[in-house]
């Protein structure tokens, strides 16, 4: 059964680069092959991981709604054409591949795809030993139901009030939403001193949470994001990547 990690938080925070960090440590120790799942159609965990996703979720939905209309796909069911669409869409690389949600080009929601990928991830996800799931801000996702239960559910946030009270709020309706899993940690991203927030000791208590961990705002980081270039490329005195693969190290254990 795969180890499952989701990252939330709000907008901005600096998710997707904790998610691609961890897809990279991960690989770094030895627990390939990874799946990354991007499932916020406004993120580029894909150029996070110098990847390129052509196809997404999104654009099998689009692609199977045309050609049902148009009569094509004559012999297989309308489930089993997206489900091959999607499948199709996975992104192969050295270590891990990604599969991206992205947007639908027309009108409709996203609850035929959401059910088939869901049943995708349950099918291709017993191929990989751990997989990543980056979320859209909040829970929107893991509320869908894409998936059951996670072992790790991390929170993003940075050390703005604003950024803390959105952790307690998300914890809030993690436990609303009833989403099961077995250990929490928080994330305090871009602190811009060693000390951990203040409030944090408040938020720790009130979420439960098993591990706060801060990271430090680092220049590296914020000119490859200003500048889209592959986290992968990292140096490896990096101090925010020196973080995450502590994190990685301690869920092995």
């Amino acid at each position: 059964m795969s180890y499952l990690i989701a990252v939330t938080g709000k907008g901005g925070v600096g998710k997707t680069t904790v998610s691609s960090l961890l897809v990279k440590q991960l690989v770094e120790n030895h627990c390939a092959p990874v799946l990354a799942i991007d499932a916020d159609p406004n993120s580029c965990l894909d150029a996070a991981l110098g990847l390129k996703a052509e196809k997404t979720v999104g654009s099998a939905r689009e692609e199977v709604k045309k050609e049902t209309q148009k009569g094509l796909g004559a012999g297989i069911s309308k489930q089993d054409l997206l489900q091959m669409k999607i499948s199709e869409s996975l992104v192969e690389a050295e270590g891990f591949d990604l599969i991206a949600m992205g947007r639908p080009e027309g009108a409709g929601c996203y609850c035929y795809a959401n059910n088939v990928l869901k049943s995708v991830i349950a099918a291709i996800s017993s191929q990989y030993p751990y997989v990543v799931l980056d979320n859209e801000a909040g829970l929107e996702n893991l509320s869908r139901r894409i998936v059951q239960k996670v072992n790790v559910l991390i929170l993003v946030s940075d050390a703005s009030n604003s950024g803390l009270e959105t952790l307690s709020r998300l914890y809030s309706l993690a436990n609303e939403m009833e989403i099961k899993y077995d250990k929490l940690l928080l994330i305090i991203n871009r602190l811009r001193s060693d000390k951990l927030p203040e409030k944090i000791a408040e938020i720790k208590e009130f979420t439960k949470a098993d591990e706060v961990i801060g990271l430090p705002d680092d220049a590296e980081i914020a000119s490859f994001a200003e500048n889209n270039t592959s986290f992968l490329e990292l140096s490896q005195g990096n101090a925010v990547l020196k973080k995450m693969d502590e994190l990685v190290k301690g869920l092995k254990n």
